[in-house]
């Protein structure tokens, strides 16, 4: 029986664009407070369960330091940790899981798990990764953007590489955000075909790397083989080897324009350490972005479950 009424965050389609941008303004005022020492704890004695079944810098960090800023407590469980991991049936653990922490967060690879999960949980569970989306990413990276060049609405930002998660979670973006996504990736690479139909003309697929680039306000790129795919690296290195992002390609964008990779980066493959150096990064600013962006998250499903008056 499915038990759960409360709100989650499985993709970026489960906010109103309304709703994202709050959260997105939210975002960038928790970090102002945070750096002016303007401390608060919503989240006091609140738990966070954490299960990861895919490994993880940035997403371990930023969660568990956000919910330690926020007052509460980080419960990590691995694979290894869990029954989970032993088999027991996922909507079991949810049941069980969420009537003991306030809310949870999942890195996994397939999605229909964190969906079925969310479906029997009685508490706010949160997509940290899987092998579809990553929308936990796309509040950093669109918080980034707003800091440094204000709305992202009616910009051209441009995907290189795989039609893989952060492909589909920028394209979730384009449409809930109003701007045009150019996808460079090569043949056999596409995204899933259904999400292209569903975002319509928000993204357009161009094979060539430079033309996809032209005029572009951001460029944004990931590893050619992601976690899973290692042993598809050297068949990747041949497909992905003209879509490299170096500064001949960035120099196709606008002279302004951002550069902005989710990290961890294999610099002289998906992009040059020039570029990832180079006055255009932002990387690092959109990978602490990741703290600032979930903690108004978390914030936001606290409100809507109750937790915070």
């Amino acid at each position: 029986m499915i038990m759960s009424q409360v709100r989650h965050f499985l993709t970026l389609m489960d906010f109103s664009p309304a709703e994202l941008t709050v959260l997105i303004d939210r975002a960038i005022q928790m970090k102002q407070e945070w750096k002016s020492g303007n401390l608060t704890q919503p989240l006091k004695q609140r738990t966070l369960a954490m299960i990861f079944e895919k490994s993880s810098t940035r997403t371990r960090v930023s969660f568990e330091t956000g919910i330690t800023q926020l007052g509460g407590h980080g419960l990590f469980l691995s694979s290894r940790d869990t029954q989970l991991g032993r088999g027991e049936p996922v909507e079991d653990s949810a049941r069980v899981i969420s009537r003991m922490v306030d809310m949870v967060m999942i890195r996994t690879f397939d999605h229909a798990m964190v969906k079925e999960f969310a479906e029997n949980s009685k508490v706010p569970v949160i997509n940290a990764l899987t092998d579809d989306y990553h929308p936990c990413q796309l509040l950093a990276d669109v918080m980034t953007y707003v800091e440094y060049r204000g709305s992202i609405a009616g910009k051209t930002v441009t995907w290189v590489g795989d039609g893989n998660n952060m492909c589909h979670s920028w394209m979730n973006a384009a449409r809930q955000f109003g701007f045009k996504l150019n996808i460079a990736c090569p043949e056999g690479y596409d995204p899933s075909p259904e999400l292209m139909a569903e975002v319509g003309d928000h993204a357009e697929i161009i094979r060539d790397v430079k033309e996809a680039c032209t005029d572009s306000d951001l460029v944004s790129t990931d590893v050619w083989a992601s976690m899973g795919q290692e042993e598809e690296q050297a068949l990747r290195m041949a497909a992905f080897k003209d879509y490299q992002v170096n500064a001949e390609v960035m120099s196709c964008a606008k002279s302004d324009a951002l550069f902005m990779h989710c990290l961890p980066a294999h610099r002289e493959e998906e992009v040059t350490t020039e570029v990832l150096e180079g006055p255009q990064s932002v990387v690092w600013d959109e990978a602490e972005n990741r703290l600032h962006a979930q903690k108004a998250l978390m914030e936001t499903l606290a409100v809507n479950a109750g937790l915070i008056n």
